[in-house]
């Protein structure tokens, strides 16, 4: 298997400024990220961003470094200008690990890279698991994904699929949750990339919502191991931590 992560990851966050270089059990966030990719199978770490801190914390943490322009929307999209010079083939894939998981399973980046590579109809693939709290259910925080013969339907934040009979208090069998990791094909993320964004996408805020406006099928896998809590808040920052220090 051979794939590339890259890690899009910019200075500015307006519910935590400057939370990709806060420090978490003695290590910037960017740092604990760049080790959970370079122990993956991937051939190359790459961090995207438009801050010259952030790019001289990944260098010592010993991944490579694509300096993006600052105005970028999303994560897609600044993955997207690394990937239109890299001189990467259609075919090659690329993973894109979030700089807000600092605690991400590097068995997680292999395994969405791995069910792209295995399935070569779709053009994206991303990782879900089961719900198993009404709490957790019913948060529009929370994604849920719909899915059919391992491709994903829709994304959503509502609680989905609704059972007509009982609400939504029977959600257990078929209620997933999205986790926020994909790998892409290079010429499917090109497509992705200069394609505006949907209806849909708007209407929901997920822009993976763009991918069925444009016929690209995405590929679901049930996660073989599950990131830890990501990070958006300074309660957040303390419980990474503490779950860190207590491994």
């Amino acid at each position: 298997m051979s794939f590339h992560v890259i890690i899009p990851a910019r200075l500015a966050s307006t519910r935590l400024p400057g939370k990709v270089l806060r420090p978490i059990a003695g290590r910037p966030m960017i740092e604990h990220v760049c080790r959970a990719a370079q122990a993956s199978a991937a051939q190359s770490v790459i961090v995207a961003t438009d801050s010259d801190e952030v790019a001289d914390v990944a260098r010592r943490a010993g991944a490579t470094v694509a300096m993006t322009a600052a105005e970028h929307s999303c994560g897609s999209d600044r993955i997207a200008e690394v990937v239109a010079g890299s001189g990467w083939a259609d075919e090659a894939i690329v993973v894109n690990v979030q700089a807000d998981e600092p605690m991400m399973p590097p068995a997680l980046i292999d395994q969405v890279g791995e069910a792209l590579l295995a399935d070569p109809q779709a053009g994206i693939a991303t990782a879900a698991t089961p719900i198993i709290e009404r709490d957790e259910f019913v948060d529009p925080n929370v994604v849920k994904v719909v899915a059919a013969a391992s491709r994903a339907l829709y994304f959503s934040r509502a609680p989905i699929p609704y059972h007509r009979d009982s609400g939504n208090q029977q959600f257990k069998m078929l209620a997933r949750r999205h986790l926020g990791i994909y790998a892409y094909r290079v010429a499917a993320l090109r497509r992705f990339a200069a394609t505006p964004p949907s209806a849909l996408e708007r209407h929901e805020s997920l822009e993976q919502l763009r991918a069925f406006d444009i016929g690209l099928p995405i590929a679901l896998v049930e996660a073989v191991a599950l990131p830890g809590p990501g990070v958006d808040t300074p309660d957040d920052l303390m419980a990474v931590e503490q779950r860190m220090l207590a491994l």
